[in-house]
């Protein structure tokens, strides 16, 4: 499973970006998929999820009402629409895929596959 990250840059508060997430075809059928993110001293978090099953969908309080986790199934690629940014947004995001399921808490330990990450920066 290769998940490749773009989209990250630096924006102004207030501002929008795009991330999107290339995979493997089987990935979008197989697997949840989610965006995580890591900030400077702090642990990983989950910012928002695609459950397999479903479709269900998941977002962090931080982050509803302003990011928007999609799919493509033609195009076999995962986006993340950010608004409104803020400078707390600012952080290594991640796009990962596993087995993880809704009842369960948003934890990294459920994603067995990731990307290498693109760094999002928000100033004032």
């Amino acid at each position: 499973v290769q998940l490749v990250e773009s989209g990250g840059g630096s924006v102004q508060a207030g501002g929008s970006l795009r991330l999107s997430c290339a995979a493997s075809g089987y990935v979008f059928s197989s697997y949840s998929l989610g965006w995580f993110r890591q900030a400077p001293g702090k642990e990983r978090e989950g910012v928002a999820v695609i459950y397999r099953r479903g479709g269900v969908t998941y977002y962090a309080d931080s982050v509803k009402g302003r990011f928007t986790i999609s799919q493509d199934n033609a195009e076999n690629t995962l986006y993340l629409q950010m608004n409104s940014l803020k400078p707390e947004d600012t952080a290594i995001y991640y796009c990962a895929a596993g087995f993880a399921c809704p009842y369960q808490a948003v934890s990294e330990d459920n994603y067995q596959y990731w990307g290498q990450g693109t760094q999002v920066t928000v100033s004032l």
